[in-house]
């Protein structure tokens, strides 16, 4: 266990703002790791106490058990005068670089650049635009099967952007153990911010791998270049000790050929070709975990068979029902169109619930796979505008848009019968109708199992 000595009181004294408690744990892990660190927390996030009331509640028996100082709330709004008094600003991922609250700050941090500035552990640090929870879930999961195999005490603990804050097991951890993190752009981004990214090469993991790269987030970077150029931080600091996992496409060529770590192709071009091609999307994402284990040292055959007994990841073609002969699928990960397409490739016949938000992607992607869906079910949102006016000019009729999902699951439900597979995946972000993706993904799989019992498939 890291002695607690190592960050007990390191930030006493400071005074601190958390910039977004949340529903997910990281606002809510930082607070938590300050407070016990010696910190005068302030939190502040757009949500009413209302909304926020697990997490205040959760936040405040902390403080209370812990004998920590009491915590300052400002919710429902910001403070300008906040972010200029407080020593140290925690950034959410979700708020822009550009926010005017940020502007005029000391100093930014986030629970990442924390975690790495005390970790003692080996780190692997996955990323990319589809495929990087399923595989850091991989990874994370196949390192415990071999090192208890081998029946060494070590763990792998698993954290980042699959809704687990690093700081929640950064107390347990030791040199011998292995922290899997999964980064997005933005939490890479973010660490580019942090006033010790370069000067302690805050992030060099031992193996860094990237998935496939596609077109994303385009509502926040306006361009593939900026995108790509976070996407990149995750290597930035290796050295030839280090690994660098790329899949063998044009955009892993350009990182294999760019690290300073030792590059890693997953498997032949022509091999991932055609994988991509039949929308292979699990065992794509096997191979990344395989060759990630594989640069560790573990042996080839070994990983191999640790992978082939894990599941597969919540909200990522993820079964959870089948009745009356109709398999049900979330699929509320697949944010973006190309996602969504490969869920309409995996599944026949299929029932697709689709659509939400925009992100300024292209929808053709997804179009196209609609022409050989048995039935598209429209989600609410400026996104299925987009895609309702491709469908029309494809000749492709759909259902809705649904402002409700209960009435998009009713008519789901009238229209699939034995042998059919109905899946939610959405190929857009999840804002207006649900909190975000795992909230959307929640609701879906409650009113389908709510709505199924009392309108089996078919009726």
């Amino acid at each position: 266990m890291t002695h607690n000595a190592d960050f007990q009181n390191s930030w006493a004294g400071v005074k601190v703002l958390v910039m977004g408690l949340g529903l997910h744990g990281g606002g809510l892990s930082a607070a938590e790791f300050l407070l016990k660190a010696g910190a005068s927390v302030t939190v502040t996030d757009l949500k009413d106490e209302e909304k926020l009331f697990s997490s205040v509640c959760a936040l405040d028996s902390f403080a209370s058990e812990n004998g920590s100082g009491a915590v300052r709330y400002v919710l429902g709004r910001h403070e300008k005068r906040d972010f200029e008094e407080a020593d140290v600003v925690i950034k959410n991922p979700g708020v822009r670089p550009d926010s005017p609250y940020l502007q005029n700050v000391k100093c930014i941090e986030t629970d990442i650049s924390i975690f790495l500035n005390y970790n003692p552990s080996v780190l692997i640090a996955v990323t990319g635009s589809k495929g990087k929870s399923f595989t850091a879930s991989a990874i994370c999961y196949a390192l415990n099967v071999l090192l208890d195999k081998k029946g060494l005490k070590s763990k792998a603990r698993l954290g980042g952007n699959i809704t687990v804050s690093p700081l929640s097991f950064l107390p347990f951890l030791t040199k011998d153990d292995y922290s899997v993190l999964e980064l997005s752009s933005f939490q890479l981004g973010d660490l580019a911010l942090t006033p010790h990214f370069k000067s302690k090469k805050l992030l060099k993991p031992k193996a860094a791998v990237i998935t496939s790269i596609m077109r994303d987030h385009q509502d926040r970077y306006g361009a593939m270049e900026p995108y790509i150029a976070d996407k990149k931080l995750i290597y930035m600091f290796q050295d030839e000790t280090d690994f660098t996992v790329c899949t063998p496409d044009e955009w892993g060529e350009v990182f294999f050929n760019e690290t300073r770590g030792r590059g890693v192709f997953t498997e032949s071009k022509e091999v991932w070709a055609s994988l991509k091609e039949n929308a292979r999307i699990r065992e794509i994402n096997l191979l990344n975990a395989r060759a990630a284990l594989r640069s560790l040292g573990f042996d080839d055959l070994e990983a191999a068979d640790a992978l082939s007994s894990f599941t597969g990841v919540e909200h990522r073609m993820e079964f959870f029902l089948e009745k009356d002969g109709v398999k049900f699928y979330n699929d509320s990960a697949a944010t973006i169109p190309e996602a969504a397409a490969a869920c309409c490739k995996n599944l026949s016949p299929l029932i697709l619930v689709t659509g939400g938000t925009d992100k300024k992607l292209d929808f053709t992607p997804l179009a196209r796979a609609c022409a050989g869906v048995k039935t598209v079910i429209l989600l609410e949102g400026n996104g299925s505008r987009i895609l309702a006016g491709l469908l029309k000019d494809m000749n492709t009729p759909y259902l809705g848009p649904f402002g409700v999902l209960e009435d998009a699951v009713k008519a789901a439900l009238s229209r699939c019968e034995k042998g059919d597979f109905v899946a939610l995946s959405p190929g857009c972000a999840s804002f207006g109708m649900f909190q975000n993706e795992f909230d959307r993904g929640g609701k879906w799989k409650a009113a389908v199992k709510n709505l199924s019992l009392i309108e089996p498939p078919g009726n």
